[in-house]
């Protein structure tokens, strides 16, 4: 959802059994009430709209739906949340963030067990996070899924980012894509990807991490990443493939600008998520980032930012609580 931007929330009620993690501290409640909050543009009598009411119908007969448009509208629905602790967003990396940080700015983070149910375009989260995107399946791994703290980054404006940030051609790409993805779906993002590198020149940026100042701006940078999750551009690049949702890191890549046949093969490497093996890559786990330097367009889960100059990031370890794939978290256990 990019900013301005107004859409639709159906938010569904129910009460449910979510099973408790091996992460969770013992003793701790196994019965919670769900609220599953939807995010989406679709309209009344589309396909997906009719999948999501088929979803909501096998989750049973006592979940209810209501709808909001603005933000404003969000934050009244989460008022009438009461004591129902558990929010399952149904939409895809937008929906999420705009749920994040609503959260985050109404101090209820860590009051709240998340979960989601994949129905964006890109759904790069829930790739990592190893929940299926079909939304029936998805729907099944929620109801055996176990909490778990996940951690976020957060920058020095209050904003939460919950899969990845972007600054650079990065950035470009989101924007390339938004203009294609109405039309094309999850196809819009590797046609982002090649308009944006075909055209990129880079930023003198400065990048210091965790006090260590990896690049100035003598050099010209390709892209900033910061991953929380793994996956970025609708599954088509895998920008941190080590990362581990709640390792309380934040895995930094800084690509420096190269020529157009070096980009190329950047791109491929990226895919492979082999990058890091490069010379003119940087690749850190850290704790702390600040990027200055020239205007560049950012990104945050896909929310585009233009003209950025300046901003920090921190990593926010185990802020708010996760429902994982009992898959995903036995394989963490």
């Amino acid at each position: 959802m990019q900013e301005g931007t107004s859409l639709p929330i159906p938010l569904l009620f129910r009460s449910t059994r979510f099973e408790p993690s091996a992460h969770q501290t013992a003793g701790a409640p196994s019965e919670r009430s769900a609220i599953i909050l939807v995010l989406t543009n679709t309209e009344a009598g589309s396909t997906e709209a009719n999948v999501l009411h088929d979803v909501v119908a096998a989750l049973g007969d006592d979940a209810e739906a209501a709808f909001c448009s603005t933000p404003e509208e969000l934050d009244k629905a989460l008022d009438t949340a009461g004591d129902h602790e558990s929010l399952i967003a149904a939409g895809g990396d937008g929906s999420l963030h705009a749920l994040a940080n609503a959260l985050h700015r109404r101090g209820e983070l860590g009051e709240r067990t998340v979960g989601l149910l994949p129905m964006g375009t890109g759904n790069d989260f829930a790739r990592g996070l190893g929940m299926p995107l079909d939304p029936y399946a998805a729907a099944a791994a929620l109801r055996a899924a176990r909490a778990r703290p996940l951690d976020l980054i957060v920058d020095d404006t209050g904003e939460v980012t919950v899969n990845a940030v972007h600054l650079g051609v990065g950035a470009e790409s989101t924007r390339a894509a938004s203009r294609w993805k109405r039309l094309l779906g999850p196809a819009s993002f590797p046609i982002g990807g090649v308009i944006a590198g075909f055209a990129a020149r880079g930023y003198r940026l400065r990048v210091e991490a965790d006090g260590e100042v990896l690049i100035d701006t003598n050099h010209k940078v390709l892209m900033v990443g910061l991953a929380n999750g793994r996956y970025i551009g609708g599954g088509t690049a895998l920008l941190a493939p080590d990362s581990v949702l709640d390792d309380g890191l934040i895995h930094l890549v800084v690509s420096r600008s190269r020529g157009f046949t070096k980009r190329a093969v950047h791109a491929v490497r990226l895919h492979r998520g082999t990058h890091p093996l490069e010379v003119d890559v940087y690749h850190r786990r850290v704790r702390r980032i600040s990027v200055t330097g020239e205007r560049c367009p950012a990104s945050a889960d896909g929310e585009l930012k233009e003209n950025v100059t300046g901003r920090t990031w921190r990593v926010l370890p185990a802020a708010w609580r996760f429902l994982v794939p009992a898959e995903t978290d036995d394989a963490a256990a």
